[in-house]
């Protein structure tokens, strides 16, 4: 078996385009947070709410800001944007995964479907009619891929991962355990008896390149035209994305999040926690648009910047009626405020 090769503070340098403040030849074996960081690792200071540890980290180099060179008890590795620098130099840690080209023999795969020989297609993996897999392509153990589906170079479903029928990937997209993609919408309109009749859900999902789903996150097929997904796009885990909704590129999609049917997520955005999406119509978030966690935009936003806040359920009538109140507090105290004051001058 060869020997790993050994990873150098100047290796990690040259990948990250940092400059080197001390020793470039010594050996790196891993990361570290600054408080617990070992000799043999690399840390990084990217917030003045950890400079406290710099001092006494155990750190063999540490990644950091000009500014926080002097208090640096070690090696050091000086770039404008640490965070950024640390996330790409992790990735020289990163182990490879066993993923060998070629089709498991417990692979069940349509007769009119193409697969990349450069693509790896696992046990139980079940690829439908008429799909598309492209080199560097990896469905790891019971993926399902659905019929005319087409999945871009370098992309990867991990255990248990479904797509259903109807979706388009770009390339180097990932989709992790558990996530459904292309599930039928949530439609339905009550009927004469006031029963439950389904709308037939026809489109499909169209995913973007570089895009990460979570586990368990679900992405609903379009009703008519397709669900969409732009480039660069990150979703955690347990998200759920209603039909013929579309999510602009390089936004952020945190964990629990609900975003209605055929709301409009704009590029950059962040949507933190337990937020959500939806309203008596569809809601449009414009481009940079943050909402913090547990915050529910039930109304369209075309400024970018920072929201927060939800109102405990009530009436829906009266509930209206203060949340447009709400809206005019700040207003209504500045008044009351210069009414105080004019009163106590007189």
């Amino acid at each position: 078996m060869p020997t790993a090769r050994v990873i150098t503070v100047a290796d990690i340098a040259q990948h990250i385009g940092a400059q080197i403040e001390g020793d470039g030849d010594l050996p790196i074996s891993g990361l570290g947070s600054l408080g617990t960081a070992q000799a043999g690792e690399v840390s990084h200071l990217s917030s003045a709410n950890y400079r406290h540890l710099l001092s006494g980290t155990q750190a063999s180099a540490v990644i950091l800001k000009t500014e926080d060179l002097q208090q640096c008890p070690c090696t050091a590795l000086v770039v404008d944007n640490p965070y950024l620098a640390f996330a790409r130099a992790s990735h020289l840690f990163k182990k490879a995964e066993s993923s060998p080209q070629g089709i498991h023999p417990s692979a069940v795969v349509g007769a009119r479907s193409e697969i990349h020989p450069q693509a790896s297609v696992g046990p139980g993996v079940v690829v439908g009619e008429d799909t598309h897999i492209a080199a560097g392509v990896k469905l790891m153990a019971n993926a399902v891929v659905g019929d005319r589906c087409h999945l871009g170079e370098d992309v990867v479903l991990r255990p248990n991962a479904i797509l259903y029928n109807d979706i388009n990937v770009g390339p180097r997209s990932i989709f992790h355990s558990g996530c459904v993609i292309g599930a039928d919408g949530f439609g339905y309109t009550p009927d004469e008896q006031g029963h439950m009749q389904e709308i037939a859900q026809l489109g499909g999902v169209d995913i973007g390149a570089d895009v990460s789903v979570g586990a368990c996150t679900s992405i609903d097929c379009g009703a008519i035209d397709n669900t969409v997904i732009a480039d660069g796009v990150k979703i955690d885990n347990q998200v759920q994305v209603g039909h013929n909704s579309k999510i602009g590129a390089h936004s952020l999609i945190c964990g629990c999040v609900g975003i209605a049917g055929s709301s409009v997520i704009g590029k950059h955005c962040v949507l933190a926690g337990g937020s959500g999406v939806g309203g008596d119509k569809p809601v449009t978030l414009c481009d940079g648009v943050v909402l913090t966690a547990c915050t529910t935009a039930s109304q369209s936003i075309d400024k970018p910047g920072v929201y927060s806040g939800s109102i405990v359920f009530h009436d829906h009538g009266k509930w209206r009626r203060n949340a447009l109140r709400f809206n005019g507090l700040d207003d209504l105290f500045k008044r009351v405020k210069k009414l105080e004051a004019g009163t106590q001058r007189e």
